[in-house]
């Protein structure tokens, strides 16, 4: 098994098709990325946009999400997929230890990483990898209308 993991450096049309093949196998929801949105996704600062390659085909790819925050630079591991016929290979580790280590090299003080917890081989690569699991609540909102509410805020917070 001959794996390398790369920096997407550009949307070119053989990442579009990748996303396009891979996307679907980690989200129903997702919908397909075009050349101009994976172009955004690539040349976004705060985004490295990871790819692995067997056999100079796209197995698999995760987006490393760095953000200054006041409390320190801080990295978010997003959207790590492997192509169903090559997992199992350690694809998934590759990327994400690239993705670390890519992370480290530019004084990330964490990186987190979430996982719905029927995704049990991933959560278990996670765990192997020394991420711990953090009792959290995480809070979404969605929809097209994200800035409406539907309540009056409570000041009292």
């Amino acid at each position: 098994m001959d794996v390398r993991v790369e920096i997407a450096p550009e949307a070119s049309q053989e990442l579009v098709d990748a996303f396009s093949r891979l996307l679907p196998q980690l989200s129903s929801t997702a919908k397909p990325l075009d050349h101009e949105a994976v172009s955004r996704l690539v040349t976004c600062d705060s985004n490295t946009v990871l790819m692995a390659r067997m056999a100079e085909s796209i197995v698999g790819t995760l987006t490393l999400v760095l953000l200054p925050l006041p409390s320190g630079l801080r990295g978010r591991v997003e959207d790590v997929v492997v192509d169903s016929a090559a997992r199992g290979q350690g694809v998934a580790g590759l990327l994400i230890q690239e993705a670390l280590r890519i992370a480290e090299k530019a004084g990330a003080r964490t990186v987190d990483l979430t996982s719905r917890p029927d995704r049990g081989a991933a959560n278990r690569l996670y765990e192997r990898l020394g991420f711990q699991a953090r009792h959290s609540t995480v809070y979404r909102q969605e929809g097209p209308d994200l800035s409406r509410t539907t309540r009056t805020p409570d000041t009292n917070v």
